[in-house]
């Protein structure tokens, strides 16, 4: 036999009960908002793009492809570069050209 669980509140009215557990949930849900990043999907850049934000040739990002520097992405005969990723790579050059 199950047994029923009873909760007595003593100096609140019903109203006052529902208006304050309202307002502790509406302050517990603008904390997870504040806290709350979206993810966002990855942005994907041409060559060419690439080429003009790292201000380089083509025929360079061909060599940084097969050195390992970036990572191109093919879909098809399309290559892309991940945003995120090419700021890395930068990060990773300069680092390189410090230590020389």
């Amino acid at each position: 036999m199950e047994q029923s669980k009873i909760t007595q509140v003593f100096g609140i009215t019903p109203a006052e009960l529902k208006e304050d557990i309202i307002n502790d949930v509406r302050a517990e849900l603008k904390i997870i908002a504040q806290n709350f990043q979206p993810i966002k999907p990855p942005e994907y850049l041409t060559r060419q793009e690439v080429a003009k934000i790292l201000k380089v040739s083509l025929v360079t990002l061909t060599d940084w492809n097969k050195k390992g520097i970036l990572k191109p992405y093919r879909l098809g005969n399309l290559i892309r570069y991940k945003t995120d990723e090419i700021d890395q790579a930068l990060i990773a050059i300069n680092n390189v050209k410090n230590k020389q």
